[in-house]
């Protein structure tokens, strides 16, 4: 892994993984820039061609359960999602829990694409993990997903009685913006500490953009992935204060631990959101991984860094909630 101060000196990534950047760099970013999203059949294909990478690529789903979460609160708002129990985690009521917040543009994915990543962080953490199901693009725009998300959070601290303090919230890509927008929020405890893997913070890409001039993304192109995210927020100014967050001038977060790859130009947006959060007085570490992908973490069959990756989660996941014991079977 490497700092954004020091990335020059250190070495490179696994033969592997760079040779898997290498071939999705002429597939998958050339299938994505003609699928049209806008499209229904564009849409669709985008959804299964994510999925089946994710199933194809991601850790044993072995003596993992998933239950499913349907529900309705006094005050009428919907819940939707799913407790996640991976290898040797006893399915029964816990005290502490781990709060996850998908990735997908807005428009693509669903806890059952993320279920291999979040089975595996249970299993690491020995915790239950409760991802949302927030609803999706075109269909659900702004801020309907930032909104399921929030609701996810009060249901879980309220109505699940699990102390705020006694939670980690972790998210990946387009849920990373979720995620610190929900923390944003001046009427929102916080968590004891926050994971975010790849995040996306500035929606416009100009962040990614830039990275892009140096090395491009070997999964998609900003004006690709930008077409996506649209869905979500189109008809909206990009000033909105839920879209730009104001992390430096906000309110300090709880400590944090950012990952991302080296190979992907979101890399951009999590030193600038590292940054950022350091101005507001946050504890944060920021890891980028030489050569690896967007939320490479996901995909240990494709990269071994998944694996030293997801235990120094765990790890951190630990000290956060003070030394909860984690497996450490990979």
């Amino acid at each position: 892994m490497l700092n954004e101060d020091t990335c020059g000196h250190l070495p490179r990534g696994s033969f592997r993984s760079r040779s898997a950047a290498f071939v999705s760099s002429l597939t998958l970013r050339q299938i994505s820039s003609v699928l049209p999203p806008h499209q229904a059949w564009g849409l669709w294909a985008s959804r299964q061609i994510v999925a089946r990478i994710m199933d194809t690529f991601g850790p044993s789903l072995t003596h993992t359960t998933a239950v499913r979460v349907d529900t309705t609160t006094p005050d009428r708002r919907r819940i939707v999602g799913e407790w996640v129990y991976g290898a040797g985690v006893p399915r029964r009521n816990s005290a502490q829990a781990i709060y996850f917040v998908h990735g997908s543009g807005y428009a693509l994915c669903s806890p059952r694409t993320h279920r291999r990543l979040t089975a595996w962080l249970s299993q690491l953490t020995g915790l239950p993990v409760f991802s949302v199901d927030y609803r999706l693009a075109p269909r659900h725009r702004f801020p309907t997903a930032a909104e399921d998300v929030r609701n996810g959070w009060d249901w879980l601290t309220g109505r699940c009685g699990i102390a705020p303090e006694q939670i980690v919230v972790a998210g990946d890509s387009a849920g990373g913006h979720l995620t610190v927008d929900l923390l944003l929020q001046p009427d929102v405890s916080h968590p004891a500490g926050l994971v975010l893997l790849s995040p996306l913070v500035d929606l416009t890409f100009g962040l990614a953009r830039t990275r892009e001039l140096d090395r491009p993304d070997p999964a998609i192109r900003s004006r690709d992935a930008i077409r996506l995210v649209e869905l979500y927020c189109t008809g909206i100014e990009s000033g909105h204060p839920r879209l730009r967050l104001d992390v430096a001038g906000g309110r300090r977060l709880p400590p944090t631990l950012i990952q991302a790859g080296g190979a992907e130009m979101l890399a951009a947006d999590a030193i600038a959101l590292a940054q950022d959060l350091r101005r507001a007085g946050t504890r944060c570490e920021l890891q980028i991984w030489p050569d690896q992908v967007h939320v490479f973490q996901a995909l240990p069959r494709l990269t071994p860094e998944a694996v030293p990756a997801m235990h120094t989660i765990a790890a951190f996941v630990a000290e956060a909630l003070g030394g909860t014991d984690i497996e450490q079977a990979g």
